[in-house]
């Protein structure tokens, strides 16, 4: 058969929100393109949404419009399902009835697969269907392909990514303004970049959920997201962010996974990265990805995180891979995770207290002799040896009175647990006057 015979792809969108309205409009345009490209025409047949009236003032006469998705998995004709829901409920519900009615499904929803994502990919290879996510991590910057296909030939060594857009801008607002988080969140709220209930970005799960994602495609390890270490920013002062750029540091939230030995750091929270390091510089809501090949060495990939087409962009190039694909037998196709499903590793997923990395630490002190000595010495108790010691009087930031200092200890690569010992014993210090302030720290070489 020719390629002018072969049938268009038929596409049931679940949800014509933000990200649904982008993926139609961008189809729409581009529909030549994309045939050229896909081989054969790839249709959006059916839509289904609660708000119906909404629905069809975006698609007009050019798709069926209904309020149950069910019906859009009920119908026969319907060849690939896009979840654009969101969230663990019906979404799931909906994805896997889809697959076992026979469709490919393509879903921006990352907290799905992060937590869901072994269960619907074993339903997946049980049906001989495809599950396509491209949209689910970094918008449309184009990383699950990257990762599952540009890179194949590399042992991957570490991924690390500014991944949520939301806190991306949080933290570029609190250094160039010198605002604390509170103050910066209303106003991100207030331009739409932060939610009403902003919780799953500012607490580091929006991001935890794709560095799972990315974790299982670099190293081809099943998706864990009960394991990962997450940490988000609502505790991050705009004095650690001042001191962090004196020396010469950007604080991010970044999301890691990086294969070790005995096992794969999974870990989400603020991070002190050099500033002549690029990922560094990415500022506002803008995501950006690095990964270290072994082959390839460090590469990185920068876009925008969110928005409406440029997550539909993603959304489309999964129905692309899918129109090229539909009539391939199975074992021929591109895995989920890249990996062969029956080649999944087993390398376990780091407890904290075993990830190795070097720290910050900002301690106010009382200003007498002899209190740099004693913290020392605590740290050189857990093998902790000490980069650089910086002391600023505590009234340069916060205006307190000058029988009070704050110290910078910035340490060399240490275990956390025997971090975590330190701190136990420096805290309990009648010399230290406030919780310490410890944050981790990222070379990224």
């Amino acid at each position: 058969m020719s390629q002018e015979q072969l049938r268009p792809v038929k596409v049931g969108l679940l949800g014509i929100g933000t990200v649904g309205g982008g993926t139609f409009t961008v189809l729409s345009r581009n529909q030549e393109e994309i045939r050229r490209r896909a081989g054969r025409g790839i249709e959006i047949a059916m839509v289904a949404d609660l708000n119906t009236e909404r629905a069809k003032e975006v698609v007009g006469d050019a798709a069926q419009v209904v309020a149950d998705a069910r019906a859009v998995i009920a119908n026969p004709e319907i060849d690939v399902v896009v979840e654009l829901i969101g969230g663990y409920g019906i979404a799931k519900a909906l994805v896997l009835e889809a697959i076992a009615a026979g469709k490919h499904v393509v879903t921006a929803n990352k907290a799905l697969l992060a937590v869901h994502g072994t269960e619907i990919f074993a339903a997946a290879r049980d049906k001989g269907v495809m599950v396509a996510f491209e949209a689910a991590v970094a918008g449309g910057i184009p990383i699950i392909k990257a990762l599952r296909e540009g890179l194949t030939a590399n042992q991957i060594q570490w991924v690390a990514g500014i991944i949520n857009g939301t806190t991306n801008f949080i933290l570029s607002e609190m250094r160039d303004k010198g605002l604390d988080f509170d103050v910066v969140l209303k106003e991100a709220q207030r331009l739409g970049y932060a939610e009403a209930d902003p919780t799953f970005d500012i607490e580091g799960v929006d991001a935890a959920h794709k560095a799972t994602l990315l974790s299982a495609i670099a190293f081809g390890v099943p998706v864990q997201f009960d394991k990962a270490h997450v940490e988000g920013i609502t505790k991050l002062s705009a004095t650690d962010i001042k001191y962090a750029e004196q020396l010469g540091y950007r604080i991010k939230l970044l999301g890691i996974a990086r294969r070790q030995a005995d096992g794969i750091e999974l870990r989400t929270h603020p991070t002190l990265v050099p500033m002549r390091r690029l990922i560094a510089n990415v500022e506002g809501a803008m995501n950006a990805v690095l990964v270290q090949g072994d082959a390839v060495g460090t590469t990185m990939y920068y876009g925008k995180g969110a928005g409406s087409e440029p997550t539909a962009s993603a959304v489309i190039a999964d129905l692309v891979d899918i129109a090229r694909q539909i009539d391939a037998p199975a074992g021929s196709r591109v895995p989920a995770l890249g990996f062969q499903s029956n080649q999944l590793s087993t390398l376990p997923i780091l407890p904290i207290e075993e990830v190795v990395t070097s720290f910050y630490l900002r301690l106010r002190v009382a200003d007498q002799t002899g209190v740099l000595a004693k913290l020392t010495g605590i740290l050189a108790e857990q093998g902790i040896s000490i980069d650089a010691v910086i002391q600023r009087e505590a009234d340069e930031v916060s205006g307190e009175g000058g029988n009070q200092t704050d110290l910078m200890i910035l340490t060399h690569d240490t275990k956390e647990g025997a971090m975590n010992k330190a701190l136990a014993a420096m805290q309990a210090l009648p010399t230290v006057l406030a919780p310490i302030v410890k944050l981790r720290k990222e070379e990224l070489a």
